[in-house]
């Protein structure tokens, strides 16, 4: 599967050039696109969720918000409830059951 901007909450392909704006949403889910959980320094395994050590903390990660440093990510997408929500331990463990056939 190709990496595409998308939707972090439906993954409707974002088409458009360039990054979208505060007021910009999903044209299916009507769910905020500029959100740290669309951003390429979003990490939940850091401080304040965020890699970049410049932008103010974010209470919020999936409302629209006035970081300057937001770039939306190229991804492929995982539906919610699959392999997307496993430990990395268990995704690990699964990529190697397929590997060898279990």
């Amino acid at each position: 599967m190709a990496l595409t901007r998308h939707c972090w909450k439906c993954g409707t392909v974002y088409e458009l050039s360039g990054t979208p704006g505060r007021s910009e949403t999903c044209m299916k889910c009507r769910s905020d696109l500029k959100v740290c959980l669309n951003c390429v320094s979003y990490d939940s395994r850091v401080a304040q969720q965020c890699r970049d050590r410049r932008a103010d903390p974010v209470a919020e990660k999936g409302a629209a918000n006035y970081c300057e440093y937001f770039e939306m990510i190229r991804r492929e997408y995982q539906v919610p409830g699959t392999a997307f929500e496993l430990s990395r331990e268990a995704k690990a463990r699964e990529d190697l059951k397929k590997l060898f056939g279990d």
